[in-house]
């Protein structure tokens, strides 16, 4: 189904999943730190919306719909377009392959062959892989198997998380979607990663891309490490508007990520011009409302405004 631009109204929607895009320019390094570069000219804002069984909340009038930044009611004069996504969407798969993942990376990697298979025709997906470093296994392809390298690799090494994030977050700048998520499968621990947590969500901020991550970690018996790489992880989806996914492994492991598949391939966009145009670095809430009583709506927490 084509896109559809409407402007300063807002259609009927299906599903919102929360990535607030800027306009990107590629990452860059700086004093062997990660830095996103973005300006403010446009906010596209994609968010899922279900009701409180989960199920996506379909129709709902183009007038039930709110948007807010720092607590201010985005005017329609300033909402650009909206329209319906099922639009093509790039992801990227981060697979960790440190010593941590010796008896889960099987598992890990069968969840990631089934992510692949849940994809549309037209959407892309790459894979990498991470332990002390950062690798690339298979570039952007709408194609539905791993690449051979991937039955190779040997899980050792310590943990670079962040600096995966920032790596996907690289290339999916670079790519010509407008929508964009980053698939992770850790137990969540970094432990070697020149980025921060913090570094890394902005990077996934910047360039609109929501997290979504399984807890590798949650099919040992529950204990403090679990309970921190959980944390970590949800931290990660929380922020940037995607999802934690804990399960016991398995169907049930497979199944959750066919279902990651299908809610990014049903979306809505809004795009709007935001009123504070200062380019002071400072952060900036976001928030999108529904008037209806049973809809959860799942949204980032915001952005950073650039610099000058």
């Amino acid at each position: 189904m084509p896109l559809v631009y409407v402007r300063a109204s807002l259609l009927p929607c299906l599903t919102l999943l929360s990535i607030f895009l800027f306009c990107p320019t590629p990452i860059q390094a700086q004093d062997d730190d990660f830095v996103v570069r973005t300006n403010t000219e446009l906010v596209v804002i994609n968010a899922t919306v279900t009701d409180k069984t989960g199920q996506y909340v379909r129709a709902i009038k183009s007038a039930d719909f709110k948007v807010y930044e720092d607590g201010t009611e985005v005017p329609a004069a300033a909402l650009v377009s909206f329209g319906f996504q099922e639009t093509p969407y790039a992801a990227v798969v981060l697979l960790d392959s440190s010593g941590s993942m010796e008896n889960r990376f099987t598992l890990a990697r069968s969840a990631a062959i089934r992510f692949l298979d849940g994809l549309r025709e037209e959407d892309v997906a790459a894979v990498y892989r991470f332990d002390s470093t950062v690798e690339r296994v298979q570039e952007f392809s709408g194609g539905r198997d791993l690449a051979p390298t991937a039955y190779a690799i040997r899980a050792k090494g310590m943990t670079t998380l962040n600096d995966a994030i920032v790596q996907a977050a690289k290339v999916l700048a670079n790519r010509p979607e407008t929508r964009k998520a980053i698939v992770i499968l850790s137990d969540g621990m970094d432990t070697s990663s020149k980025a921060t947590s913090n570094k890394a969500v902005e990077s996934a901020l910047a360039i609109g891309a929501s997290i979504f991550a399984v807890d590798m970690a949650s099919l040992d018996t529950p204990g403090y490490a679990n309970r921190q790489s959980a944390a970590s992880l949800k931290g990660f989806a929380e922020k940037t508007g995607g999802r934690l996914i804990s399960t016991a492994g398995g169907q049930a492991l497979r199944d959750a990520f066919a279902e990651v598949a299908n809610e990014l391939g049903h979306q809505y966009t809004i795009s709007y011009r935001p009123v504070n145009k200062a380019r002071d670095g400072k952060w900036r809430t976001l928030e999108v409302k529904v008037n209806r009583e049973d809809a959860v709506v799942r949204t980032r927490k915001g952005y950073r405004a650039p610099k000058k």
